[in-house]
């Protein structure tokens, strides 16, 4: 039971990302939409709890996902100015996940030292 269960979220997970980007070949606003949407965390936390029922677990994992937040959206700052000034794909999406990695690692250090968490 518990290997259908992981296989479940793989599918799940696997159909999102593949929507996601079917969707914005079509429309990038719509694709943009769809992967922009917290899903992975609304089901993880959802999974979460149902799996344990303790809520407590589910607010910690919510508020590490908060602290999270802003060192992920230098990916996204980073990947379209780097593109739009002539960097290749490839260099521009090595440095936004290197700038992400480094901002990722500030991001936990501020969580576990001033949100208390784990």
């Amino acid at each position: 039971m518990v290997f259908l269960n992981l296989i479940g979220k793989g599918v799940l997970g696997g159909a999102i990302i593949v929507g996601g980007s079917e969707l914005a070949k079509r429309t990038t606003v719509f694709g943009a939409l769809l992967v922009s949407l917290p899903l992975t965390s609304i089901i993880t936390l959802s999974m979460l709890y149902r799996e344990t029922k303790d809520t407590a677990k589910v607010a910690d994992l919510s508020e590490s996902i908060l602290w999270l937040i802003i060192p992920s959206m230098l990916l996204f700052i980073i990947l379209p100015v780097m593109l739009r000034r002539g960097y290749g794909f490839e260099i521009s999406m090595a440095t936004g996940i290197a700038v992400t990695i480094l901002a990722y690692g500030l991001g936990i250090w501020a969580a576990q030292s001033m949100g208390n968490l784990s």
